[in-house]
């Protein structure tokens, strides 16, 4: 594994990479027979496939990457028809570098007509499935708008944060459940309810929702604002942190600024970390609690 860096003012519109860090990529494959290449940046159908050419590795950009882990991590039928949408939507523009349709032909039932091609087809069922996949969520989507309407006398709190921050970790904690944990990027993609234990009067319900990234695709939160409706919805929201994280104040921002997006400036708000931290970084209104983060 091999880690190559560049600063330049523009791109190379046909190979992202200037012509030297190209030559460096294509050596760095080759010594260490690495099979992908993976880019920081989002870059264009036809600058992956010169990319590819010149180091003969495939190459996947930032938001293929992305997509890639919560296809990997998605459970419920809903988290899984949203990514799938965004997954079709990414790969729609990038039908001809993938190879899909070039000089083909075809007919029959489905097809427009005798000389519809491939790539005109595949395109048509991105769009009809992409079509079926929105009226799934939309019957989800009342679904979810029902239990949460059951929910809506009562005191709820919502942790946010981060991706790997420690939700799932500090959600045992507080509601003795057995929700998934583990130390891995968007290991949770959908909202968990449960109660906080030792149950309390009014009860209060405490919800794990989808971790935050620094420039989190836009298709991806979009899809998921449904999901983190629950936190628009919540009496307080808790700001869940890992303040050993050397980039846990940029990891801050980047959580407010997605939260920017879907809730009130003026909402109820709270920090807490998930490991023990000096008494000279805390702030007012946090919280710590020792222990490892899983």
């Amino acid at each position: 594994m091999d880690c190559i860096t560049q600063n330049r003012d523009n791109f190379n519109a046909g190979t992202y990479l200037g012509s030297g860090k190209v030559a460096d990529l294509k050596t760095a494959v080759t010594v260490h027979h690495a099979g992908w290449v993976i880019l920081e940046h989002e870059v264009t159908p036809s600058q992956a496939r010169n990319l590819e050419k010149e180091t003969g590795a495939r190459v996947m950009d930032r938001t293929a990457l992305i997509l890639e882990i919560f296809h990997r991590h998605a459970r419920s039928r809903a988290a899984k028809a949203q990514v799938e949408i965004v997954r079709l939507g990414y790969m729609a523009p990038r039908l001809r570098e993938l190879g899909a349709g070039r000089d083909r032909q075809r007919g029959g039932i489905g097809a427009k007509g005798a000389g519809e091609s491939g790539l005109e087809l595949d395109r048509r069922k991105i769009r009809d499935r992409i079509a079926e996949l929105n009226e799934q969520l939309e019957s989800l989507q009342e679904e979810q708008n029902t239990q949460r309407a059951r929910r809506q006398s009562l005191h709820r709190v919502a942790l946010v944060g981060y991706t790997n921050a420690g939700k799932s970790t500090l959600m045992r904690a507080l509601t003795a459940s057995d929700v998934y944990v583990a130390d891995k990027l968007f290991a949770t993609l959908d909202t968990t309810v449960r109660s906080l234990q030792p149950e309390t009067r009014p009860r209060i319900l405490v919800s794990d929702t989808v971790g935050f990234i620094n420039k989190l695709p836009h298709g991806l939160v979009a899809a998921f604002k449904s999901t983190l409706d629950e936190a628009l919805e919540a009496s307080l929201l808790v700001q869940v942190i890992d303040a050993a994280d050397p980039a846990f104040e940029r990891q801050l921002a980047v959580t407010a600024e997605v939260l920017g997006e879907i809730v009130p400036a003026r909402f109820p708000a709270s920090w807490c970390s998930t490991r023990s931290i000096a008494p000279t970084t805390m702030r007012p209104g946090g919280c710590a609690r020792a222990g490892p983060r899983r």
